[in-house]
């Protein structure tokens, strides 16, 4: 079996084992349909983001995005702020959702190109970059609120996108499951695909064998936005509100999330559905830490050891280590 299969079979094992525990700690009610729609729905806002990250790590030379869930807020805020000064959301609910998705995707397409011009045309490393529009793009939602929630009321095309499952599915993570598998076909069955991953391999190779490096960079931070307002609207249909500093964390789960799927942190390497089942199998162990009562400090403290723990694996032979002494 190849190592790409062994890492989605891993992963696969993995959910089982972590739904399965959770029903025999948690009880029954940790199974039933109405949990895992709950976690299902819960999923998409950390995935999406988490997909974003894997991107810029695949394109390599240190990429990264940490401004993935600023922009999310971000475009949030924006939409609700513009869409309501356009069209009533009581008057004509389907046209202000439609609008309020336009305006955000246009933010965070705005916010994708940003960072891709700063990395691919002023020298800035991808850490350095996306840290500081993490703080601009911050800073203007508080500047646009005041620092304060916003509360979008109940909009039912909005709440329905983030809270209705169809045919026991939520409709946002359908929405997460389509594009994932769009970005998977673009990996691997594109010319994208193909000058992304030698990118992240080998700049200079790629440089010699034609691919326009810079225009790479570009597009693929602009993919990062996109994915990151797509998660702005969805955390606004399901929290139905908007403010600056929600998901303060969700920084670190989407670089665990990524590096647990087995994209290489180095670049040149990364398959979308392991970055899928990984999302999924810390969604999961979210819900059970959540019914078993442990803090969300703790939390937070176990994905920061874990996160550690897989950068160091992936760094460290240990059969250098396990092997005999002579």
């Amino acid at each position: 079996m190849r190592n790409l299969d062994r890492q989605t079979v891993f992963l696969a094992l993995i959910n089982i084992i972590v739904l399965l525990t959770g029903g025999w700690i948690a009880g029954a009610n940790f199974l039933d349909s109405y949990n895992l729609q709950i976690m299902a729905s819960q999923v998409p806002e950390l995935g999406l983001l988490a997909l974003g990250v894997a991107l810029a790590m695949i394109s390599g030379n240190g990429g990264i995005d940490l401004s993935g869930i600023a922009l999310a807020n971000l475009s949030g805020i924006t939409a609700f702020l513009i869409a309501s000064q356009l069209i009533a959301p009581a008057a004509a609910p389907m046209a202000f959702s439609w609008s309020f998705a336009a305006i955000a995707l246009c933010v965070g397409l705005t916010g994708g190109l940003l960072n891709g011009f700063m990395i691919a045309f002023t020298g800035l490393t991808p850490l350095i970059a996306t840290l500081g529009t993490q703080l601009l793009f911050t800073g203007i939602a508080v500047w646009l609120t005041n620092g304060s929630s916003v509360s979008l009321g109940y909009i039912p095309p909005l709440d329905d996108f983030g809270n209705l499952p169809v045919l026991g599915v939520p409709l946002c993570f359908a929405l997460f499951v389509i594009i994932a598998g769009a970005l998977g076909y673009l990996l691997r069955c594109t010319p994208f695909g193909v000058r992304l991953m030698l990118l992240g391999s080998n700049e200079k190779a790629a440089r010699y064998g034609g691919v326009p490096v810079r225009r790479m960079i570009v597009l693929t931070y602009t993919i990062c936005g996109l994915l990151a307002s797509v998660a702005g609207v969805v955390i606004a249909a399901r929290a139905g509100s908007v403010k600056w500093d929600y998901g303060s964390s969700y920084v670190l789960i989407a670089i665990l999330i990524a590096v647990l799927g087995g994209v290489k942190p180095e670049g040149g390497y990364g398959r979308i559905l392991c970055v899928l089942l990984a999302a999924t199998a810390l969604q999961i162990l979210s819900s059970l830490f959540n019914f078993l009562g442990i803090s969300n400090f703790f939390r937070d403290l176990a994905w920061g050891v874990l996160l550690l723990a897989l950068l160091a694996s992936a760094r460290v032979n240990l059969s250098l280590w396990l092997r005999p002494m002579r």
